[in-house]
Order: C-alpha cells, then structure tokens, then sequence
C-alpha cells in the first residue's frame, strides 16, 4: 500500500483518541452561534466518514467527499452499518463540483494543510464558495506553523496498540516557506500467527499564518466571522497549535432579489 492506502485502512484505530461525537456538537454550536441552519451539510475532505456520521444524527443532510477511494470505502461500510441517508462522492477538494448549493461547508482534523501548495488552498476557497448558499458557512481548521515548527518539528511519535504498532517519523523543512512537515508512516500490523505485515505510507503538510488564510478566504468572496483557538470559543494565542475559521458566504441584499 502507498499514497493514503495504508494510512485509510489504519485510519480509525490510529485515531481512537478523537471523539467525533465531541466535535460533531462543538461544530454544531458554532453553526447555531453564526447563523447557519440543519440544512445541506458538506464535509468536505470527510476521511472514514466519522464525523459525517455524527453530524447526520444531529439533523443535518449530509454529503461527504474525499479524494481516496480507501477513505470513502470505509466510510461506505460505517453508512451500511448505520443505515444513516449520507451521499459520499470521490472529488479533489480543489476541484469540487456539487450538484447545487450548500448551507455549511466542513473542513476538519487540519484536511486543508494537506494540500500542496498555498494555490491549492485558494482554489479549495474558490469552490466552496462558489457552491456556498447566499448566507451560508464555511468552518475549518488547520494546523498553524508553531505546530509545525515546534510540535511536529522534526520528532517521531510511536502508536503501540493491541494489534497495531505504528511509527510516525516527521522532517521539518527548514527552507520550505510553507512551514512543510515532510511525514512518514511505518506502520506493523499482527496476524492471527503473531507475525507482522508492514505498509509504509509518505505524506506532508503545509501550514500558513492566520493573515495568509484571512486574505484567501476574502479573495473567494467569503466574509470571515470568527478565528478561534482549536476547539474553544476563546481567541487565538500565539502558541495555539490548531485554529477554527468561521465565514460566511454574503447574503444577496434584498433589493437585488
């Protein structure tokens, strides 16, 4: 396995820190606080689909896409278990293309420092706007460069599970403007024989400051609403490892309508 392979079908274990069901509510009241509504729910970059399980149970129509193919079947086999009326779709968050307009758009466990390149990151802006409802939100987070620099730097982290053993090597690039973290996943898998099966896969992650993001969202057409540190209602410090990004698409003034 290569690219996200190894990394989707490990995904879920290797996060069973995250608790969905905490962040699906803290995302929820965001929504409510900004003036958003249960309508049409984009999670964008959804991943194993878990969180787009636990916003569909709070009340929203939910669509989930994703760029990995392995992500999504995941997600499938949790939609098939739960029974929950999510439509997943394969797409390029870069590129993508709904079949109407959305009332909020998700971005969430730092998807978005996932992408190469500061375009990318615009063109992303670009599309979620451009399908954004008059009025309608876009919530994200990213990871910020002190993270990069000083959290995940150039340190490795180890996952030892019952039947998963996990080593994760980071490469800080110092020349890189992007604040790029170059990841390596070596990832031991036991069989019911006690043996291992290793998979490898090599991901990176960019990381902007908070004025870089701003002026790409105003560049979209989005108006931005709050910045928040990472799961809080509280301001960003400056040694806040993750920040949440509120905008808001603007209302088509009634006298145009």
């Amino acid at each position: 396995m290569s690219g996200y392979s190894a990394f989707a079908y490990f995904y879920d274990r290797l996060t069973e820190n995250i608790s969905y069901k905490a962040r699906a509510e803290y995302f929820d009241r965001l929504i409510s606080l900004h003036g958003g509504k249960k309508g049409i729910l984009l999670d964008l970059a959804c991943g194993t689909g878990s969180l787009s399980e636990e916003m569909a149970r709070l009340g929203y129509d939910v669509i989930g896409t994703d760029a990995s193919e392995e992500m999504l079947s995941c997600a499938m086999d949790k939609k098939f278990e739960s029974g929950l009326p999510i439509q997943y779709l394969c797409q390029d968050m870069t590129k993508l293309d709904m079949f109407g307009t959305i009332d909020v758009t998700l971005c969430a466990l730092d998807s978005l420092n996932h992408l190469g390149s500061l375009d990318d990151i615009r063109k992303t802006f670009d599309r979620v706007s451009l399908f954004c409802e008059p009025g309608g939100l876009f919530i994200f987070d990213v990871n910020t460069p002190y993270k990069h620099r000083n959290i995940l730097g150039n340190n490795t982290f180890v996952y030892d599970l019952e039947d998963v053993y996990c080593v994760w090597q980071n490469s800080f690039n110092d020349s890189s403007p992007d604040c790029q973290v170059d990841i390596s996943l070596d990832i031991f898998e036991k069989n019911e024989s006690g043996l291992f099966t290793r998979y490898t896969d090599e991901l990176s992650e960019i990381a902007f400051p908070r004025e870089i993001i701003e002026q790409a969202l105003a560049d979209s057409g989005m108006t931005l609403e709050a910045v928040y540190d990472f799961d809080s209602l509280e301001p960003p410090r400056n040694d806040s490892e993750k920040l949440v990004f509120a905008a808001k698409k603007p209302a088509i003034p009634a006298h145009n309508l």
